[in-house]
């Protein structure tokens, strides 16, 4: 039976806040001391079928939601009796994360506001205990889970089980990578960085910040809001700008500070404990073709290098401006042909195991690097098997046996926590 509710995250009982629905409350089931009214099961009918396109009239579905909403209770009793408990700070944080997810999707948070007609603050308030149900009913399958292991003859039975089901395995490169981004010109850094001082220079010579951010920052989420960045906490900025902002005192404004999107120049509002009220005027710094040429011709040197028999782990490691993979000489681990941009394969499909392609542009967030592409293997498409897939397998059967425990579990407490139906 399809787990309905288990595919809803957290984020979507803040997406489906746009769904009207006519509310008419009874209580339809009751769980230990909670009750589930008939709000609750229409407002989850109405998610299960917004996320997984199903009939919101069907009896099966509302059933099977019901009996989904009963099962989370039953968890949430057995937290209380077992003491398992979420962190205020950790609700704050998955909150934060779900309504940043959402305002990046929008373009910013008042646009995220004006979506769904409700400043961020109440969101956040509306939803702060379905969140921390959400981290409760986690906690404890992962609590339940990290007690599971499978053995090699368990991986082999559910091998011999399920092998005529098993999914195909799409054709796999292993890949590493040297990642450079272009360095602009000094002088343009130097103009750009004496730019922003002249505007620190006017605003706090009487000159309005706001109307300053809207005449000159380069940052489209918050210029027309005259630089408001709104509530954040810590751990949601880039390190450099985030540093900046909490050394700030209440209205205070910052020297230049520089990130990877180009100078800033950030005032803080207001500072709550570990979240602060910013704003910010963005001056990029423009980059030209001779910094591009440069970093390119970089990379031919390090490529060269490689195919004349260094190591290329070992040239990454020194090389590589790629935070993530650079420590482990740019290993980029096996990547299937389905999930790869379709134009970065076009890169891929003329060379063979070993091959080195030549450096290829590749975005990063809102900026752009270059990179040689080392093709350490290539993996045809194949039927999972035991031999090349143990690890895929392996992983698998950890995933049914964690299931298969849970339900029975469900069905132990089922047992021994009252609950009823009342319809």
């Amino acid at each position: 039976m399809k787990k309905y509710l288990a595919a809803i995250a957290a984020m979507a009982a803040i997406q489906c806040t746009a769904i009207s629905q006519t509310v008419i409350d009874r209580i339809v089931a009751v769980v230990d001391k909670e009750i589930i009214t008939q709000s609750d099961l229409d407002y989850a009918v109405l998610s299960v079928a917004a996320q997984n396109k199903v009939d919101p009239k069907s009896p099966e579905v509302r059933s099977q939601v019901l009996d989904e909403l009963i099962d989370e209770k039953l968890i949430l009793a057995q937290a209380e009796l077992d003491s398992i408990t979420v962190t205020d700070d950790e609700v704050t944080d998955r909150l934060d994360q779900q309504i940043k997810l959402l305002a990046q999707q929008y373009g910013s948070e008042k646009k995220l506001e004006e979506v769904y007609k409700m400043p961020v603050s109440k969101m956040k308030r509306e939803f702060r205990d379905e969140i921390r149900k959400r981290l409760l009913i986690q906690k404890i399958r992962q609590q339940r889970q990290a007690n599971i292991n499978v053995s090699r003859l368990d991986v082999e039975q559910f091998y011999e089980a399920n092998k005529d089901s098993l999914p195909i395995i799409p054709k796999e490169y292993e890949l590493s990578h040297i990642y450079i981004q272009p360095k602009p010109d000094t002088a343009v850094v130097k103009r750009v960085y004496n730019e922003a001082l002249a505007i620190i220079d006017s605003i706090k010579a009487g000159g309005d910040f706001a109307d300053f951010a809207r005449r000159y920052s380069a940052d489209p989420g918050s210029a027309a809001q005259g630089g408001d960045l709104g509530w954040w906490r810590r751990g949601s900025f880039v390190p450099e700008f985030e540093a900046a902002a909490f050394a700030l005192k209440d209205s205070e404004i910052s020297a230049p500070v520089r990130t990877t999107f180009g100078y800033h120049i950030i005032q803080l509002l207001e500072r709550r404990g570990e979240s602060v009220h910013t704003r910010h005027i963005l001056l990029k710094i423009e980059q030209s073709q001779a910094d591009d040429d440069s970093t390119i011709a970089e990379l031919k040197r390090l490529r060269a290098r490689a195919l004349a028999g260094e190591n290329f782990g070992v040239l990454a490691r020194k090389y590589s401006e790629d935070q993530d993979t650079k420590d482990i000489g740019g290993d980029l681990g096996k990547v299937p042909v389905d999930q790869i941009d379709p134009s970065f394969l076009e890169i891929l499909k003329p060379l063979k195991a070993g091959d080195i392609s030549e450096p290829a542009r590749v975005p990063v967030g809102n900026s752009y690097g270059y990179h040689i592409v080392w093709v350490r293997s290539i993996t045809p498409e194949h039927k999972m098997n035991l031999d090349d897939d143990y690890p895929r397998l392996e992983q698998l059967t950890l995933q049914f046996k964690a299931n298969e425990d849970y339900e029975k579990w469900l069905k132990d407490l089922r047992k021994t926590i009252y609950w009823q139906k009342k319809i």
